[in-house]
């Protein structure tokens, strides 16, 4: 398949700088806080949101080879808890780690075990079907035969169904490829994996740079840094039928950089209708420096190229940028470095289509290592890695949404309990809306329906251990959930 390049004339967009004190009027902060006591470590956190909007961090301890997950509870966020058994060491940096994603409240976390370049040591994801209120075991993902892996990333389908990209090399520690798998049972079991990397006539990918995938519909992106002959230029990879086959990819990336050592820094990206939006670092100009770029999906060609910032006066480093998008709204969030001093900026938007506004937000000062940031309802999220204090630190604020966003309709006002059960499950509408339910196991079946009402205690002691798919059916909506059958 060839890949399509179009000639243009390239929009570099300028945008000016307000340092330190947050400047955008759209968005209200509240106080940084520390998720949990430095006893914890905090390697690379990352962040996802649960059905309601509340956030959900993972990060790594480097000292046992751990990933932790809080989550916050309304008031606070709750004692860190463990992921990984013993069994299982997490390779972690502050670079590159766990992964985390979610949807409704199914959350996944995808980690690699340890040591990395032991063929054996595969990857494995730990999911949750109850918000992160409990996980389940680790399940391994498919069989790769002895090939050697590395820094998974995961999102998931429309269904929540999750999708893993990672890198795979041969058993000497070359060819370095990415390549998807996907889950169509709510990560029980992974198709075999297929290679989307190459596309820039490369024999290999930049090999300790982590990648990005994104899915919206049936449209999937699997964003990485190439490698051919130490050019290391961003791509993306396309599938147009939910991440199962990846048959073209395009550029994403014009600087044209050439550097012999690895950065060991990678893309991140968002799919909107056919725009996706890739941000990432390069010092192809000359200077590190991070971009939002946007690309027409349908037709594999690069439209615009935009540095997050105009120029700063003592910018020496700009990198790790991170975006997430609710809507139409979106944030972006990165690490910069100007005249010594670190901070932690975020650009953001209530509608992408219009761009982002001329000044940008300081979230933090001083000790920023990395940046994670999520956005639903209204709110926004950031993590960070602070080596100073040794925690991992948080702070959130709240904007008005903008028309053209796209509004979920909440669940909110269904919970389902126990999750894992092994005797009963409790299905409860809090607001009194009557609903249906429909039931199917694991491989589609239907196991149970019922009429509509306001409650529902059901036995399934008989039934058969694993994951089942609960669909309430309010007449105007319909909601998915999990749950475990132990």
């Amino acid at each position: 398949m060839i890949v399509k390049i179009k000639s243009m004339k390239y929009l570099y967009t300028l945008i000016a700088i307000v340092f330190y004190m947050p400047a955008n009027a759209q968005i209200a902060w509240t106080s940084g806080i520390n998720i949990s006591t430095n006893t914890f470590s905090n390697e690379r956190p990352q962040i996802a949101l649960d059905r309601a909007g509340n956030p959900m961090v993972i990060w790594g301890r480097m000292s046992d080879e751990s990933v932790f997950f809080s989550k916050w509870n309304g008031t606070l966020f709750s004692p860190p808890i463990k992921l990984n058994p013993s069994w299982l060491t997490v390779a972690t940096a502050d670079w590159m780690g766990p992964a985390i994603a979610a949807h409704g409240d199914t959350v996944y976390v995808v980690v690699k075990r340890t040591p990395e370049t032991t063929d054996t040591n595969r990857l494995f994801v730990i999911s949750s079907f109850n918000g992160g209120n409990s996980f389940n075991a680790p399940v391994e993902l498919a069989f790769i035969g002895d090939s050697i892996s590395r820094l998974p990333t995961i999102t998931t389908d429309d269904m929540g169904n999750p999708i893993v990209a990672y890198m795979k090399f041969n058993a000497s520690s070359l060819d370095s490829r990415w390549v998807v798998t996907r889950s169509n049972d709510y990560g029980l079991t992974f198709t075999s994996d297929v290679k989307v990397s190459g596309w820039g006539n490369s024999t290999e990918v930049c090999d300790c740079c982590p990648g990005s995938v994104a899915s919206s519909g049936n449209e999937a992106i699997m964003m990485y840094r190439d490698n051919n002959l130490n050019t290391r230029d961003i791509w993306a990879s396309h599938s147009s039928d939910n991440a199962n086959t990846f048959p073209s990819g395009f550029s994403v990336d014009i600087n044209g950089w050439f550097v012999v050592s690895c950065p060991s820094s990678g893309p991140d990206g968002e799919i909107i209708g056919d725009t996706l939006y890739t941000t990432f670092m390069s010092r192809g100009s000359g200077s590190f420096r991070t971009y939002l770029n946007k690309s027409s999906i349908s037709s594999g060609s690069l439209s615009t190229v935009s540095t997050l910032t105009g120029p700063i006066t003592g910018l020496t480093l700009q990198n790790f940028p991170k975006m997430a998008k609710d809507g139409n709204a979106m944030a972006i969030v990165w690490r910069q470095v100007a005249s010594g001093q670190a901070s932690l900026p975020l650009l953001y938007t209530n509608d992408v289509s219009n761009g982002f506004p001329v000044a940008y937000d300081t979230v933090d000062i001083d000790n920023i290592t990395n940046t994670d940031v999520a956005i639903k309802n209204g709110n926004i999220y950031v993590v960070w890695q602070d080596d100073n204090s040794g925690t991992v630190k948080f702070r959130s604020g709240n904007y008005t949404p903008g028309t053209t966003g796209i509004e979920e309709p909440s669940a909110a006002n269904f919970s389902i309990y126990p999750n894992p059960s092994e005797e009963f499950i409790t299905i409860n509408s809090k607001n009194n809306h009557p609903f249906q339910v429909n039931i199917f196991n694991s491989i589609g079946e239907k196991v149970y329906s019922s009429n509509q009402q306001q409650k529902l205690r059901l036995p399934i002691e008989s039934w058969m251990n694993g994951l089942y798919l609960i669909q309430i059916n309010t007449g105007n909506n319909l909601f998915d959930y999990k749950f475990v059958k132990q």
